[in-house]
């Protein structure tokens, strides 16, 4: 009896401790899994809110419903092309053409456009490329491995990004308000694709879900050209798809060429500051002051002469300071630079404190030249109505060199965005044959720097196809010796003024002084060797670091000038070399490297 009353007390309480802890184990385990399918819920709509970003931010096109496309010209695509569906009518081409030589001009000369892009965007990236350089070759070796790893992975996502352009685009095919099964289901695969592409930015590799959800959409799409099997219609819709790509990249263009001329035309706030300081220190010297040592020297034909025209103080110094510390015997150098009136002050104390070792130094403006001034206000009001820039006294006072200089017999002409690697000075024994101007050409086709003459100068005006010949070699302003002695012979400026004032009267060339130039010289210039002047480091990031070794002056010829933040970041380094960011003024002013 007392067994029997033990083991039913027992039992009792056995099933009264499975009542209470069951529901507890129960209890936890359904919490468990909520939070675990909560958590996976949140991560797949984080990955899908940020893939959905993305898509906006890298292409509107993608992400926009086909419906609303606007539609290409039918004169822009007909069924019969072979070529690429993204195709520009004749006004485009000469659109761009245009923009070519907008882009490298800095009143002398021009260049590529979509060259100038790319430089500002490879020059960006070019400090990076530089620290690559530093680093050790394992750390190199084993990035190249993942980028060679990355590339099959980038692959697969351009092919789904294609299968979703697709299915949106049959989508289109479908009633606006259709709730059908196959409207269903496309929306669901470019839902799945996307979400797929959105966690192939996050892990560092292609899962298998993502290839399960490609091959659905294979079928998916299978399915789409069955039930569309109208070729043209996709193509259509493809086509007005490119289209619109094509107005947005061309607007971005237009929109980046304003930015780049913009900035080509501002003067930076350090250089403002510089030229106030410089000013205000100017008007504090007393006149005996302002004199600057070894004025005889300036009429000496015997000595080396250099003439440099621009209103911005520090190009003037590198020029200088390049040419002077390659020279041989700096003390035979003299250099005339010429100003404007509003920078004469500035420009004049910069190089009273920063005097050009033992080389002499005039500092003019060009409302001293009183008779040229009269005749340059006669030009330009020729050529009113043009870009200020190419109508710019500095800019077209080179046609007056032998009235600036009477008493100089051969002179070396700088422009103020060169930097002078090798002497110089040899040039003056150079035997230029007779002719007025040595210069080197710029003929050669499939170079940067190509340009002919019927690119700047209207060869459908009678007087001009008679007198020139197209096919005649182009050479380059920014490093030309001039013999004056044959250019007064010639009378070469009042040949300059006949072209201006047939321009005056109908168009005959673009904005600028090197087409007059090439008229003017016109069989007057004499090649010089390629490697006394370099190009294109003002718009070409392709220039290679041995054509700077060989070349004896560098050019930044184009917009992206080294003093301004657009300069192609690899090139800066060798105008930097000359300039002294220690000065008081520089560090003020905040000008830095």
């Amino acid at each position: 009896m007392r067994l029997l009353r033990r083991c039913t007390r027992i039992s009792i309480l056995c099933l009264l401790a499975i009542s209470v802890f069951t529901p507890v184990f129960l209890l936890s385990f359904r919490l468990k899994n909520l939070n675990t399918d909560a958590s996976k819920d949140f991560v797949e709509d984080l990955s899908i809110l940020k893939h959905r970003i993305d898509a906006q931010a890298n292409s509107a096109v993608q992400q926009e419903e086909v419906e609303g496309l606007k539609g290409p010209h039918l004169v822009v695509y007909r069924d019969g092309d072979h070529g690429s569906l993204v195709s520009l009518d004749e006004n485009d081409r000469r659109h761009k053409a245009e923009d070519v030589n907008l882009l490298q001009s800095n009143g002398t000369t021009y260049g590529g456009q979509e060259k100038n892009q790319r430089n500002l965007s490879e020059q960006k990236v070019s400090p990076s490329r530089e620290k690559e350089k530093s680093k050790p070759e394992g750390v190199q070796h084993s990035r190249s491995i993942q980028s060679h790893l990355r590339r099959p992975l980038d692959e697969k996502v351009k092919e789904m990004k294609d299968k979703v352009i697709r299915a949106k685009a049959y989508l289109s095919f479908a009633p606006p308000d259709s709730t059908s099964h196959f409207v269903k289901e496309i929306k669901l695969r470019i839902k799945e694709l996307e979400r797929a592409m959105g966690d192939v930015t996050k892990d560092s590799g292609l899962s298998r879900r993502a290839t399960q959800k490609m091959k659905a959409m294979d079928g998916t799409l299978l399915k789409a050209s069955r039930i569309y099997p109208d070729c043209s219609a996709m193509v259509n819709t493809l086509r007005a798809m490119m289209y619109n790509a094509e107005e947005q990249l061309r607007s971005q263009r237009d929109h980046t060429s304003f930015l780049v001329q913009l900035a080509a035309r501002t003067t930076p706030k350090g250089l403002h500051c510089l030229s106030m300081r410089l000013t205000t220190e100017y008007f504090d010297l007393q006149p005996e002051e302002r004199e600057f040592p070894n004025q005889h020297k300036l009429q000496d034909p015997n000595l080396y002469h250099f003439a440099v025209f621009s209103d911005n103080v520090l190009a003037c110094s590198v020029v200088v300071n390049s040419t002077v510390s390659t020279a041989k015997d700096p003390e035979k150098i003299v250099f005339h630079i010429v100003t404007d009136s509003l920078n004469l002050p500035a420009m004049s104390m910069w190089f009273l404190m920063n005097p050009p070792g033992k080389a002499t130094i005039q500092i003019q403006s060009i409302g001293g030249f009183e008779l040229l001034s009269i005749k340059y206000n006669e030009d330009q009001q020729k050529q009113k109505g043009l870009d200020p820039r190419y109508v710019s006294a500095l800019n077209h006072l080179r046609f007056y060199l032998p009235d600036i200089f009477p008493s100089v017999n051969k002179i070396v002409f700088l422009d103020h965005d060169v930097v002078v690697r090798k002497d110089l000075t040899r040039l003056w024994h150079i035997n230029i044959k007779g002719k007025v101007n040595g210069a080197v050409e710029t003929c050669v086709e499939g170079e940067p720097s190509f340009r002919r003459m019927d690119m700047f100068i209207n060869f459908t005006d009678p007087s001009v196809a008679t007198r020139f010949d197209a096919n005649t070699c182009t050479w380059a302003y920014g490093m030309n010796v001039f013999d004056l002695q044959e250019w007064r012979k010639r009378n070469l400026t009042a040949l300059y003024h006949k072209y201006l004032e047939l321009g005056s009267k109908r168009r005959l060339v673009k904005a600028g002084s090197l087409p007059l130039g090439w008229m003017t010289f016109y069989k007057h210039t004499h090649a010089l060797d390629r490697t006394w002047h370099l190009l294109g480091l003002g718009y070409d990031s392709g220039v290679t670091r041995a054509q700077i070794e060989q070349a004896a002056v560098i050019h930044y010829d184009g917009v992206m000038k080294p003093w301004l933040d657009i300069g192609i970041q690899k090139y800066k380094s060798y105008w930097n070399k000359h300039v002294s960011y220690e000065h008081p003024y520089l560090q003020q002013c905040n000008l830095h490297e």
